[in-house]
């Protein structure tokens, strides 16, 4: 039997299926234990604390800031001593877990993050300080995602993003900056950011579609301010290619801004002029189906 600990975002500490998911490992014999985040600095908390305890896995339960959390606590570790991540969603959107395929259901969730098969999966640094597993938007996007009300986010689920940010076209603002990669720049006004790891933000929204979390590359995907509001939207609705998205892949990339832009990193907000985004290829290990459409 193999020993497990859940960190359990504490907005889903009430969740009865769960609860019972949770029940019926124990009863085949799973060693499983379970830790409750109140605040930001729990989840590393309770990673050096599985490690202590020998656990072969640590299980992010929560939306894509809690597996993000978790992931990059367990990036400071050594392969040797290092947990696989497991993953149970149980956050608004999903959008990393739903792009792998996890399951939804806490009961097949959970089965997967204790049993399922491991392999080497991609992360993100910024600016030596930060990581992402799933993506880092800015522009109009990370406006939205920040700034869409919780009322709604729990009436809604993903749809939510879509929907406010239908209601805030009227704030719609680009963002100067110039981006520079291996082989790649641009410069110009920007109204939405995407860089990839994973392939969805905001509720489902395909912003990198291409991404693969095991190639050792950053998806970068931009749409330019021409045609504001007609670009915006035909991309939202339609997901459909236009002159004004610009695509690259890339192991690095550096963004400069003449003044402070805002990038989303999985939820956390982080705000500056200059960043560096880097792939951190093979950093961990996560168990994923076997059809999970972001491998490579």
């Amino acid at each position: 039997m193999t020993t497990a600990m859940l960190i359990l975002n504490g907005k889903g500490a009430g969740n009865e299926e769960l609860r019972i998911a949770i029940g019926a490992l124990r009863k085949e014999g799973e060693n499983l234990y379970v830790r409750v985040t109140w605040e930001y600095g729990d989840a590393a908390r309770y990673v050096e604390e599985a490690i202590e305890l020998g656990c072969e896995t640590v299980i992010a339960g929560g939306g894509d800031g809690t597996i993000n959390e978790v992931a990059g606590a367990l990036a400071q570790y050594a392969g040797q001593q290092r947990p696989v991540l497991g993953i149970v969603p149980l956050g608004t959107a999903n959008d990393f877990a739903t792009a792998c395929n996890i399951p939804l259901q806490p009961e097949q969730a959970l089965q997967l993050a204790v049993k399922g098969r491991a392999v080497d999966i991609d992360l993100a640094n910024v600016n030596n300080q930060h990581f992402f597993i799933n993506m880092a938007t800015g522009g109009f996007g990370t406006r939205i995602t920040t700034e869409t009300p919780e009322k709604l986010k729990a009436a809604l689920g993903g749809v939510s993003y879509f929907i406010h940010g239908l209601l805030r076209l009227d704030t719609l603002k680009a963002d100067r900056c110039e981006i520079t990669g291996p082989d790649f720049r641009w410069e110009g006004d920007a109204l939405v950011i995407g860089i990839g790891n994973g392939r969805q933000a905001g509720g489902g929204q395909q912003i990198c579609p291409d991404a693969l979390i095991n190639d050792g590359l950053l998806q970068l995907r931009l749409l330019t301010s021409e045609e504001l509001l007609p670009s915006f939207l035909r991309s939202l609705l339609n997901n459909e290619e236009n002159k004004n998205i610009i695509s690259a892949s890339l192991p690095w990339l550096e963004i400069t801004a003449p003044h402070d832009m805002t990038f989303n990193l999985d939820g956390e907000p982080l705000t500056g002029k200059q960043f560096r985004i880097e792939v951190l290829p093979s950093a961990i290990q996560c168990r994923l189906p076997p059809h999970c459409e972001l491998l490579g």
